[in-house]
């Protein structure tokens, strides 16, 4: 370990040297036989794809259209699998085995570009990746949503949420079938999308109308429109369901809205030069929210219950993608121009680590074995 630097916090599989002994125990056991294809049996490699125990990272890039696999135990990136175009918002599935990823052939184009200047889409490239974790590849491709930017996963696993953002529509998908089960208007460029804890409720974020969609998953239907910070990007529930935050990119808040009430009830502005609230995640126990800022450079905390600013750190350019392992001790963010994550410690707010991705990584997220 380099001087200086945290001791892991991962530690939840055997090691190498344990996995040997207990490939040399099996293979005692069968020396009394003396069967070479039983001994080869018994100290065959283990299948590609995470060991039981193991916790890992996984980083869309965005230009290099790949998805990064990281390590956070030896910090560093183990894999980069080839996705498609333009991958961007991704959600494991309740089991932890499977990664719906969110794939474009629309060119990028920040707000205020001439589109008529643009190339053509590609909108054969449109569609959800189905990832299997274990196999490391992808599966297949779901196809029938325009542009999706975002996706969400239904506690059950049976339904996926995607935000297309060229329709301004929130598409409700089978996630095991594929096709489209109901499409419904929520305001122009919807980009972020949420499932509350139990289900029953969607959100859809509008970065036009500078509002969230509530939308009633069993209709579905939208029975409510809030609005919210200027631009808003993401959404996030609390454990319980009761509230939700959303950051409003170009007023530089965060608003958190009473669920059942359907209205904000409180609002906090992140402060700091250039600060444009993008990702937004909650540590185990929802007594912090952690904010990435993009231009801003900056992953900020607050305290949810109050929305007061308890720290801030800087972590690269432009960080967007944002998820905290699952002890709580760890957050990430996937920081775009910098083509790299920042592993923060979440107590102190200090970088560990700097993860080198591939070309701006966009979305971020950490399965653990269920």
């Amino acid at each position: 370990m380099k001087r200086g630097a945290e001791p892991r916090r991962f530690a939840r599989v055997p090691s190498a040297m344990a996995r040997l002994r207990q490939c040399g125990d099996r293979a005692a056991g069968l020396a009394a036989l003396w069967v070479p294809a039983l001994l080869l049996v018994a100290c065959s490699p283990q299948p590609a794809g995470p060991d039981e125990g193991d916790v890992r990272l996984y980083v869309t890039n965005e230009i290099s259209g790949d998805l990064s696999v990281i390590d956070p135990e030896a910090r560093r990136e183990i894999a980069r699998i080839p996705l498609g175009k333009r991958p961007r918002g991704l959600a494991p599935s309740p089991d932890g085995r499977l990664l719906y990823i969110a794939l474009s052939g629309s060119p990028i184009a920040g707000p205020g570009v001439d589109e008529a200047t643009l190339p053509p889409a590609d909108k054969a490239a449109d569609g959800i990746a189905v990832f299997d974790i274990a196999g490391g590849r992808v599966l297949r491709v779901l196809r029938g949503v325009s542009d999706p930017e975002q996706v969400a996963v239904s506690p059950d696993g049976r339904r996926l949420y995607v935000a297309s953002e060229d329709t301004g529509r929130l598409i409700v998908m089978d996630s095991r079938q594929g096709g489209v089960l109901a499409s419904l208007e929520v305001g122009g460029e919807p980009e972020g999308v949420a499932v509350s804890p139990d289900g029953r409720l969607a959100y859809a974020t509008s970065e036009e109308d500078h509002s969230v969609a509530v939308v009633e998953t069993a209709g579905p239907r939208v029975r409510a429109r809030i609005r919210v910070g200027l631009r808003p990007r993401n959404a996030v529930f609390t454990a319980d369901g009761r509230r939700a935050f959303v950051p409003g990119e170009n007023d530089a808040t965060v608003a958190a809205i009473d669920v059942a009430r359907d209205r904000v009830v409180a609002s906090a502005r992140i402060e700091g030069e250039n600060s444009r609230p993008m990702g937004v995640a909650l540590a185990p126990g929802d007594s912090q929210l952690f904010v990435t800022t993009g231009r801003g450079r900056r992953l900020a905390r607050l305290d949810a219950t109050t929305l007061r600013a308890t720290g801030t750190v800087e972590v690269g350019e432009r960080p967007w993608g944002l998820a905290v392992s699952p002890d709580g001790r760890f957050v990430f963010t996937a920081n775009g121009p910098s083509n790299d994550v920042a592993m923060v410690d979440a107590a102190t707010l200090r970088v560990v680590a700097r993860i080198g991705v591939g070309e701006r990584p966009w979305g971020a997220a950490v399965v653990a074995p269920r």
